[in-house]
């Protein structure tokens, strides 16, 4: 009789290795997605003295009612963990692009909020970074090749998120 150990051992699959275009392809988004960030980094930084994360940070506050959003969920929407995005607003405050201030309607919260110095600075250096994302990513691509880019993407996206 085999063991409980055994057992366990033998019910394990063999893994599922990718094909070779799925090798191709996964290498293809793998390089993809170590290089783009980098270069959209290296960008802000010399243009806007921002990261690639602290400029999502302040694009997302623009786009919110009052330009402002509790940090946790600031920090859910790029991906990082509070004590960073902590680390990163307080970066911010020092420029004057951002500040915090207690959630009306929770005083346990905080809120970060985009300053109209931040706005400006964002308006300012938003055309530059715009041009290279079309530089790199979309003056690269069809729009076929684009339109199923964004598709996938989501696919892959809703799939993490229900991870979560």
């Amino acid at each position: 009789m085999a063991t409980r150990r055994q057992r366990g051992q033998d019910d394990v699959a063999e893994p599922r290795w990718l094909a070779p275009d799925e090798l191709d392809a996964w290498r293809a988004l793998a390089k993809l997605m170590a290089r783009l960030p980098a270069a959209l980094d290296r960008q802000l930084q010399r243009d806007a003295r921002l990261s690639y994360v602290e400029y999502y940070v302040l694009a997302g506050l623009s786009e919110r009612p009052g330009r402002s959003m509790r940090l946790y969920h600031l920090a859910e929407m790029v991906n990082v963990e509070l004590s960073r995005l902590s680390h990163m607003i307080n970066r911010l405050e020092r420029r004057g692009l951002v500040r915090r201030e207690p959630d009306p309607t929770d005083r346990r919260s905080t809120l970060a909020v985009l300053t109209d110095e931040g706005h400006a600075h964002l308006a300012a250096v938003a055309p530059g970074h715009v041009q290279r994302v079309r530089e790199l990513l979309i003056d690269a691509l069809g729009r076929e090749e684009l339109l199923a880019l964004g598709e996938a993407s989501k696919h892959v996206t809703a799939r993490l998120e229900a991870l979560d």
